[in-house]
């Protein structure tokens, strides 16, 4: 976890948190890389 958290949450809702906010520009790039592999299938 790059914020020292960790999410969970229902099928159609997601909900995560952490402790350690100088990791939150490492963890949106992560989650934008994510999601365009995502995307590409």
């Amino acid at each position: 976890a790059l914020v020292g958290g960790g999410g969970g949450g229902r099928p159609n809702m997601a909900q995560a948190g952490g402790k350690s906010a100088e990791g939150i520009d490492a963890a949106i790039a992560k989650a934008k890389e994510v999601l365009a592999e995502q995307i590409k299938g």
